[in-house]
């Protein structure tokens, strides 16, 4: 048929009146197997169990394809299933109201509709219905009817991989590869007739990224976070409680902007060390270590009072009379985890005696997981794709640079990491001068929001960006449900394109 010849296209559910019109059609559809069409008690059935699962669709009010469904359980069938097994014998008493998964009974289009793209709408229909009722995905069994061609010189096995890289053209396969599903597992005896796939079918499925497991708990998972980002200016300050009355501002401020989190800048207390100044740049900030554990206490308390996860920065921290640069993750519920500086610059090294930190992990939070990683570490790339394998939709950075070439270093990389790990990046840092401590003479800084590359982000990759070296709050707002749609369907996608086959990354036990 000519587009030219198309007055109107719908989509409807499936109608018992509908049934002769549908009888032809499979018999015009099915050709290899002329008695394979529904009689009409299964059409009934159908109907009756699940009328959302059933649609047709007509151009010039003609039925030019259809679409049959139920809902089951998976976890309650192999994948070593039969037709005959999946609709239990055709009485589709295998059909569940509050099944997980929707599997495809049949789809198909009539051959003079043919071209025009007709089952493309099926499956996002399918697709749609999917998303509607929060089911895992869906799954069905996809003929291969250019096999039987084949079957003397290869495996399905064979053929599958073959049809992937386009060697060989299969319009069933191709169609459904084409349409994000994914073969994975070949089943022999599927369909009892189907001589064109010598009776193979490949099971295909189509994951639902927007799924929701079930909860028992009141609350749900957020899908657009707000961040906080606090661009801290370096003051002199007369006390720690002076200190934590700055904190509290900042913390009231961007909760009163209802953000989930709110990121302090990497070293936000060295103030501090003024007092110390008379000391050794080694013995000060080992004095400025003994007001962490005070601090941290109290990032909890504003953490519980304002509703607000907090990423306290960091701090120095003595631990085994050794000495790391660490942070506290301070979550809203009360629980806290803590984070360390795995790869300490050769400043902190040789002026503080620092020590890198040994644990890598992604942390767990009412708005998706996220990452943390302290200002050189972002230079690391390894770190940040073992958090993204992790599952972190949010990778932070607090950080401290005195001059624009560090910042730019800073900056760049992270940048890169929201690129290369599909994920957000957000990074904080100080500004002003702090002319009576050591080795913190200067601070330069411009705090920032990352996005991907993609057509559902800023073209430059930017989300929010601070004016440089100004105190201030930067505060933007950051979908997840655009990072599940990156993964499957970006133009280009840097996490699942990777060649694990040449090379491996993994954290050490």
């Amino acid at each position: 048929m000519k587009t030219s010849e198309i007055e109107n296209i719908e989509l409807e559910f499936l109608s018992i009146t509908d049934y002769p019109e549908l009888k032809q059609a499979m018999i015009d559809s099915y050709s290899s197997m002329p008695d394979a069409y529904w009689k009409e008690e299964h059409v009934i059935k159908l109907i009756s169990i699940f009328k959302e699962g059933q649609v047709v669709i007509k151009v010039n009010g003609k039925l030019a394809g259809c679409a049959l469904s139920i809902r089951v359980n998976y976890d309650s069938i192999t994948d070593q299933h039969t037709y005959h097994q999946i609709t239990d014998n055709y009485t589709f008493n295998t059909h569940k109201p509050d099944g997980d998964i929707l599997y495809g009974i049949d789809i198909f289009i009539v051959p003079v509709f043919r071209g025009l793209r007709l089952g493309r709408r099926l499956y996002d229909y399918r697709k749609e219905l999917c998303e509607k009722l929060n089911l895992k995905g869906i799954v069905f069994g996809g003929r291969i009817p250019n096999y039987h061609k084949y079957a003397g010189e290869m495996s399905p096995k064979l053929y599958i991989e073959k049809v992937k890289r386009k060697e060989i053209h299969d319009p069933v396969l191709n169609f459904q590869i084409s349409n994000d599903f994914h073969p994975s597992k070949v089943i022999k005896g599927y369909l009892e007739g189907d001589n064109a796939s010598n009776e193979y079918a490949v099971l295909l499925k189509w994951e639902n990224i927007y799924y929701e497991a079930p909860s028992k708990n009141a609350s749900t998972r957020k899908s657009v976070v707000r961040l906080g980002l606090i661009q801290w200016q370096m003051r002199p300050y007369s006390d720690l409680d002076e200190l934590l009355q700055q904190v509290e501002y900042f913390v009231d401020a961007v909760s009163g902007y209802r953000c989930d989190f709110a990121l302090f800048p990497e070293f936000f207390n060295a103030p501090l060390m003024a007092e110390n100044n008379h000391l050794s740049e080694s013995e000060a900030i080992r004095e400025l270590a003994k007001h962490t554990k005070t601090i941290v206490n109290k990032f909890v308390d504003f953490a519980i009072s304002y509703n607000i996860n907090i990423i306290t920065g960091s701090m120095p921290e003595l631990k085994y009379n050794k000495l790391y640069n660490v942070g506290y993750l301070c979550r809203r519920d009360g629980t806290t985890e803590r984070y360390e500086k795995i790869h300490v610059t050769p400043d902190e090294a040789k002026v503080w005696g620092m020590q890198g930190g040994n644990e890598i992990k992604a942390f767990d939070t009412d708005c998706g997981k996220i990452g943390i990683l302290i200002c050189y570490d972002s230079e690391f790339p390894e770190l940040s794709r073992l958090l993204a394998d992790d599952g972190m939709d949010i990778l932070f950075v607090p950080f401290l640079t005195d001059t624009q070439n560090g910042y730019s270093r800073v900056r760049n990389c992270s940048q890169a990491r929201a690129i290369e790990n599909e994920c957000y990046v957000a990074i904080a840092g100080s500004v002003g001068n702090l002319p009576k401590v050591h080795n913190m003479d200067i601070q330069f800084a411009q705090s920032m929001v990352f996005t991907p590359c993609d057509f559902a982000f800023p073209t430059n990759g930017i989300k929010a960006e601070a004016t440089p070296n100004t105190e201030m709050i930067l505060i933007a707002d950051v979908d997840i449900t655009l990072l599940r749609e990156l993964h499957q369907f970006g133009s280009v996608r840097n996490l699942k394109d990777r060649r694990t086959d040449l090379f491996t990354l993994s954290k050490k036990a």
